[in-house]
């Protein structure tokens, strides 16, 4: 018998849903939630242009877990990712993510995993901040841990390596470190916007069922 996917939520529902709720969400809550649904409407309007698509996906994404701005003091951005991560997957009571991982992106996640260029630390050694054995042992122990939790389906963990790659991707392509349209990254850009495709919507959808969830405020509030 054939394995349907499950059916993924997308801008047109999503926006339907925040109508219903928002008067019922905290503000900073429906803030975000809005800020984020704007990008993803606009992500999803890209149909050919990968770089464009990554760009707006990756700003809809940040409008839902980035938080106000002093907080960055003490912690640095990739750790609030981390732990924004987790609660997400704390909050996934019918495990979307779980089968977006798992039923998807399993190859698009390997080759991820396995590519050297979304690797920071590669990037480090070619700045001249690591030597090529640092980098390259670091890579295989990072490679190794995630190919176990590959075999353990520990979503936890490849949803942390996987938005590693994908952070330093975005890196490339925000601070102008990549050229437009390039056929030299051009497959970890596809796979990228692919997989951010889908899991945006999810965290959008998971924060606005989650209300009271601890989402934090939300970066630049609205002031008049």
């Amino acid at each position: 018998m054939e394995h349907k996917d499950p059916p993924r939520p997308r801008y047109p529902a999503l926006k339907a849903r925040h109508r219903e709720l928002r008067a019922q969400l905290a503000q900073p809550l429906a803030l975000r939630t809005h800020r984020a649904l704007s990008w993803l409407q606009r992500a999803e309007q890209e149909d050919h242009d990968h770089d464009a698509r990554f760009i707006f996906l990756w700003i809809s994404f940040n409008a839902a877990y980035a938080n106000e701005i002093r907080l960055r003091r003490d912690f640095s951005e990739r750790r609030q990712l981390l732990g924004f991560l987790n609660r997400l997957i704390d909050s996934d009571k019918t495990n979307l993510l779980y089968e977006m991982v798992w039923r998807r992106y399993p190859n698009s996640i390997r080759l991820l995993i396995d590519n050297h260029y979304v690797y920071q630390p590669f990037w480090d050694h070619l700045n001249g901040e690591l030597d090529e054995d640092d980098w390259q042992q670091r890579f295989a122990r990072n490679k190794a841990s995630a190919h176990k939790a590959l075999g353990r389906m520990d979503t936890r963990k490849i949803f942390a390596v996987t938005f590693d790659r994908l952070y330093t991707l975005r890196n490339q392509l925000v601070h102008g470190g990549a050229t437009w349209n390039s056929s030299v990254n051009r497959s970890q850009v596809t796979d990228g916007a692919s997989i951010l495709g889908d899991i945006v919507p999810i965290v959008i959808h998971l924060m606005m069922e989650n209300p009271g969830q601890l989402w934090g405020d939300p970066c630049y509030p609205v002031v008049e």
